[in-house]
């Protein structure tokens, strides 16, 4: 039996009547995608983050779990209360405490979602869960029905459920169609199936399970096999019509199918899937370089459609087909993800009207003025030092910008002495939760004096596991972009700092890694979080 023949339209209580080649695109970034390694984000990066998911036109933005800390309830009742167009979620575990939390964060939502999971396989519910069957089955039954006294629009998930019985798993929807779930999702939690037997689940679910005609049933693929993205379009071939990502993939262990990789798939292979998503395309380079400046964390070079190789060309003979004709080595434009060349842009004689512009046109519309007032500060110290600025410039000191501005630890300046003869000296001044402080410190060579006065003026014991180096642009004039990864308590976080400087980008990059590190101070997880 083919999708086309068993696939219809659903009335969903969020979309109306759902078209059956209309995909819609549930990003967890916020969510499943902050619980990656390394990665955290503050109240203004996740407000910031979620505007850019809904200019992306994702359909369903899980905010966050709002039960797992007051940090993680404040973001999600924020985002709510800010967006209008896509569905606010939140994810709950099946305990009432959980949904009533994800209910109250979610109150001022336009358009709100519960999504509430427990785990379905033999070894989850043995060892985690430590649960008979029935038990579950009667939690899953309790757990909709509960999440739908707060919202029309629920989701149900087995945890695990690519290695959950047949049997098992046909009872477990069944309840959750009975109780009032909208969306059935299947994770492939630790990214251990192949595309045919994942594929084969949704096929079994959709013949067996009474009301699967109803609902619509939705994909959520880990990558530890980098089967993700294959998963989750054979899961759309066999007839889900959600699909779970997240920007960049991030996400726990090896991360989650890749948003910007579905999106493509879908448009450039409209021959081979005929089905649409509400994405547009053209905002993913922008989002995805948002995300890498907030988390500290960038994308490789060969990552597809996002990294900076995607549409580069060095060998000979494709340079020489590109030449001739672009469709012999690029099956999309650049300018479809919403990458343009390097182009140069303002000199330092450029006026205030005119940086607002520029940023109007690299998709910052929304700046406060207070922030377009310091980045243009910045702007104008940077073409005081180079002599040509091009847009890449410009996007990375803006979100240097803008994303440190409500940061509790500030740089306010800084002095080294360096060189061979020694001793390497740092004289260093921040802003710490208003108050300016100033230390000075002896190091091995300049970087360690200036993470040595940082230590002297914000006491911590977390540890440097990361320094690396790199530039925006070519040139002796160019940016630095420096990436500095702590850990504490067994707890990661990256920064990012960029500056023609590349002492000050580091100092910008060390505070910004330990900002985020005192936003995880403060979140402890909930146990059986992972869906």
């Amino acid at each position: 039996m083919t999708d086309t023949q068993h696939t219809h339209a659903v009335d969903h209580p969020s979309f109306g009547r759902v078209d059956p080649n209309r995909v819609i695109v549930f990003d967890t970034t916020l969510r499943d995608g902050e619980q990656s390694p390394g990665f955290s984000m503050n109240l203004e990066e996740k407000l910031r983050m979620a505007e850019a998911l809904e200019d992306l036109g994702v359909d369903v933005m899980e905010a966050g779990f709002a039960i797992a800390s007051p940090g993680d309830f404040a973001s999600v009742k924020a985002i709510s209360e800010k967006i209008q167009g896509a569905v606010v979620c939140s994810l709950a575990r099946s305990a009432r405490a959980d949904i009533d939390a994800a209910g109250e964060a979610l109150k001022s939502a336009r358009r709100k979602r519960i999504h509430t999971f427990i785990a379905t396989s033999p070894l989850h519910m043995k060892y985690k869960l430590q649960m008979e069957p029935d038990a579950v089955l009667a939690a899953v039954t309790a757990s909709v029905t509960h999440a739908r006294n707060y919202a029309d629009d629920v989701e149900w998930s087995a945890e695990d459920g690519s290695r959950s019985e047949a049997d098992f798993l046909c009872r477990c929807v069944e309840a959750a169609i009975k109780a009032g779930a909208t969306t059935i999702n299947i994770p492939d939690t630790v990214g251990y199936a192949v595309p045919d037997e994942f594929a084969a689940i949704f096929t079994m679910l959709r013949e067996r399970v009474p009301g699967a005609e109803k609902v619509i049933f939705s994909a959520h693929c880990h990558n530890d096999l980098g089967l993700a993205v294959a998963n989750t379009l054979a899961a759309v071939k066999a007839g889900v019509r959600q699909i779970e990502c997240t920007v960049n993939g991030i996400g726990e262990r090896a991360g989650n199918a890749a948003l910007e990789e579905l999106a493509m798939a879908l448009r450039t292979r409209a021959d081979a899937m005929p089905y649409a998503s509400g994405i547009a395309t053209q905002n993913i380079t922008r989002t995805s370089r948002l995300l890498a400046t907030i988390t500290g964390f960038d994308v490789q070079p060969n990552k597809a459609i996002v990294g900076r190789n995607a549409f580069a060309h060095e060998a000979g003979i494709h340079q020489d087909g590109m030449l001739k004709h672009a469709g012999t080595y690029e099956i999309m434009t650049p300018e479809s993800v919403g990458l343009a060349k390097s182009s140069l842009v303002l000199g330092k004689h450029s006026g205030r009207a005119a940086f607002r512009d520029k940023l109007k046109q690299l998709g910052y519309g929304d700046i406060g003025d207070n922030a377009l007032n310091d980045a243009f500060q910045r702007f104008k110290k940077l073409a005081d030092v180079k002599k040509v600025v091009f847009d890449e410039d410009v996007v990375a000191l803006v979100d240097d910008e803008v994303v440190r501005a409500h940061d509790a630890v500030r740089f306010v300046s800084l002095e080294v002495w360096a060189g061979s003869k020694g001793p390497q000296r740092a004289i260093l001044e921040l802003d710490v939760d208003g108050e300016t402080k100033q230390a000075e410190a002896v190091g091995d060579g300049p970087v360690d004096a200036t993470f040595k006065a940082i230590r002297m003026l914000f006491p911590h014991e977390a540890e440097l596991k990361l320094y690396s180096v790199g530039a925006v642009t070519e040139g002796t004039d160019a940016q630095a972009k420096v990436t500095v990864r702590l850990e504490e308590a067994g707890k990661l976080v990256d920064g990012q700092g960029a500056d023609t400087d590349t002492l000050v980008a580091s100092a910008r990059a060390y505070l910004h890694a330990l900002n985020k590190l005192l936003v995880k101070r403060a979140r402890t997880a909930p146990a059986a979080m992972s869906a």
